[in-house]
């Protein structure tokens, strides 16, 4: 049995999924559904790599140096692993050496690998989520879902799309055009051919998520990649390789397909990477500046996802305790360091309707602290929902933000024996007046909130859809009981191509967006040009060549 026929079920099935946008998942997210052992063994091969060299990768050539400066932010201490450094030209060299096999590769055969290469990720989700832990600072529960199932989600849904989308038309046929008495008939060929080299560079909060929809998009459509990671990050991706590579060499075929590019703070290589001619496809997931450049690039595919000014619209609710809760969870979830967490809170001077009574403002403010040092301070979920800061930045962030407006929150370092040696910030909440706009007009990474007293809901409004228009948006979430007010809201933020949340309560929060349903970023507005994932994020991979040829 070929790996197409044994995962055959699976891709079929996604893309039912994909077609109907509802809920699935051939990964469990919950780590209880998987082997009780896998805890244990996991951690203990996450362990025995510190210090080590990884020498689980194939490699174009030996004569590579090793490098490596991760370091945990749980522990502050290096993680001493070493990972083979190749230069540019070398990766691409090989990269090209490889490219016209998987070009000829059968597309059912690229499929069945990739498939083939999710299930021996899946084996190692414990592993992985312990790497993930010390490198991005993330919860272990929330490492264990976002670089175990969830990115497995991601990664099978940008597959079985392009899956999907190279075998949309017939490979041959022959073609007849009637001409009286006589036919002409030609034998057209239909062709998805490959654009060439692709280059994934990854970020350091969500190395695994965010890196392998464009890596598995490109290897369906047939293009060879090289995937370079953040210097800080590079472990949790550095399996995905080895488990593609792996799953690549058993089927007879060259590994270097996909490969690790690695690299330093001090010899940072992505530039080269994308600036090199034989580069034809850029992803990027990372901060404005040079996304903005990848995006000007010349004769190259890109696609990328950077920063944004996620707002909450709140105009009027059945349960503001439900709400702020709701919120609150939200913007302590990884400290905010995520792509999707809200920043800027958007509340009407004249106070929030909740049924028929008037909330003022500043019960709403009140309310919303109260709901976030909740979360802070909860003994079993407070310090495991904040998690530790990916780098030093990020605090620094927060510190120079404290004159941005009225302090209604103080951050702190989180106060738990556990993250005693680990670099954390609880969240800061800063009030400011809607005519402030320089306070709260870009991006603030992390765990900075800003509670904004606008003149009423339509400036609330106006503002949101002028910050997603200019600055990028990635998430939105607004609360309203009037149907007439919902639809401005909607109508308003589809002009800024911004999807909206409304009313979320309870156990789901605006952060969250799920495969096979969700796109991830609408790709219209300046947080970034690509979605996770339409059918336009795996046809631009490839393009359809068809010859003709005069049936004799």
């Amino acid at each position: 049995m070929s790996l197409f026929e044994k995962h055959q079920p699976l891709i079929e099935r996604a893309i039912q999924a994909i077609q109907e946008r509802t809920f699935y998942t051939p990964y469990p997210e919950h780590h209880k559904a998987y082997p009780e052992e896998g805890m244990a063994t996991g951690k203990a091969a996450f362990e025995q790599q510190l210090g080590q060299p990884f020498n689980g990768l194939a490699s174009a050539n030996d004569d590579a140096c090793w490098v490596g400066e991760e370091m945990s932010p749980y522990t502050l201490q290096p993680l001493g692993i070493t990972y083979p450094a190749h230069a540019t030209e070398a990766l691409i060299a090989a990269a090209n050496e490889v490219k016209k096999a998987w070009k000829n590769t059968s597309i059912a055969t690229r499929a069945g690998i990739l498939a083939e290469a999710l299930d021996r990720i899946q084996s190692r989700y414990f592993e992985m989520a312990h790497a993930t832990v010390h490198t991005t600072g993330q919860s272990f529960m929330m490492a264990f879902q976002a670089s175990g199932p969830h990115a497995n989600d991601r990664a099978l849904e940008a597959m079985v799309l392009g899956y999907q989308e190279l075998t949309r038309f017939p490979k041959e046929v022959a073609w007849q055009k009637p001409m009286g008495k006589f036919n002409i008939t030609l034998n057209k060929t239909f062709t998805p051919v490959p654009k060439g080299i692709g280059v994934v560079i990854g970020c350091s909060t969500f190395p695994v998520w965010n890196s392998v929809p464009g890596i598995f998009a490109n290897l369906i459509a047939g293009n060879p990649v090289v995937v370079k990671p953040h210097p800080k990050a590079i472990l949790p991706i550095a399996i995905v390789v080895e488990e593609l590579q792996g799953v690549l060499q058993e089927e007879g075929i060259n590994p270097l397909i996909v490969q690790l590019a690695v690299d330093t703070h001090k010899k940072l290589i992505a530039k080269e990477l994308v600036d090199h001619p034989d580069v034809a496809l850029v992803d990027y997931t990372g901060g404005t500046e040079f996304g903005m450049y990848v995006e000007g690039l010349r004769n190259k595919t890109v696609f990328t996802e950077k920063a944004g000014v996620n707002s909450v619209i709140i105009d009027s609710v059945n349960d503001l305790n439900a709400v702020v809760q709701n919120l609150a969870f939200s913007v302590c979830l990884y400290s905010g360091q995520m792509c999707t967490a809200p920043q800027n809170f958007f509340i009407p001077a004249t106070g929030v309707k909740e049924g028929d009574a008037i909330i003022p403002f500043e019960e709403v403010v009140a309310r919303f602290k109260q709901a976030v040092e909740g979360v802070v301070q909860h003994p079993k979920m407070g310090a495991g929902t904040l998690a530790a800061l990916q780098n030093e930045e990020t605090l620094f962030r927060v510190n120079r933000s404290k004159n941005l407006g009225v302090p209604v929150l103080e951050p702190n370092a989180i106060n738990n024996a556990e993250y005693e040696q680990a670099l954390t910030c609880t969240p800061s909440i800063l009030q400011v007046n809607s005519n402030d706009e320089a306070a709260f007009a870009s991006e603030l990474f992390g765990p900075i909130v800003m509670l904004i007293k606008t003149t009423d809901t339509n400036e609330s409004i106006a503002l949101a859809q002028r910050m997603a228009r200019t600055k990028g948006a990635i998430t939105c979430a607004a609360y309203t009981t009037d149907d007439a007010v919902e639809a401005q809201i909607r109508e308003a933020m589809e002009e800024a191509f911004t999807p909206v949340s409304f009313n979320l309560t309870g156990f789901i929060w605006v952060n969250q967006a799920a495969a096979f349903s969700d796109f991830h970023v609408t790709g219209g507005n300046p947080a970034g040009n690509a979605s996770f994932t339409n059918p336009e994020y795996v046809n631009k991979r490839f393009v359809w060549v068809g010859h003709r040829k005069l049936a004799q």
